[in-house]
């Protein structure tokens, strides 16, 4: 092991208030070609026959491969701080939310 000092760099991130505020997403949509993974937010609210993305995330492989990493690293940390987080079967899309009202 060296003395040197370390060749980490730290960076100095910001957040202006609207991205700090965050977009509601219930659903994702993922899609990847060759050179990138595309990952669509969508807010699919009940009833609606209609949804728009709200945000999308373009990734190259690797940046693709280490946020599945780090997603799978923080949800095991919150599991074992909080217990297991329960997943149910995956609704098909379109979502359907319940009976509409009928006239």
């Amino acid at each position: 092991m060296s003395d040197s000092p370390s060749n980490e760099q730290k960076i100095n991130i910001e957040v202006d208030e609207k991205t700090a505020d965050g977009t509601y997403s219930n659903l994702a949509i993922i899609n990847h070609s060759i050179s990138e993974f595309i990952v669509d937010f969508i807010a699919l609210m009940p009833g609606a026959p209609k949804a728009k993305v709200k945000s999308r995330i373009i990734l190259t492989p690797e940046h693709a491969k280490r946020l599945h990493k780090a997603l799978g690293d923080n949800i095991q940390r919150f599991e074992q701080a909080n217990g297991n987080i329960s997943v149910q079967e995956q609704p098909p899309i379109p979502l359907n939310f319940g009976p509409t009202g009928e006239a």
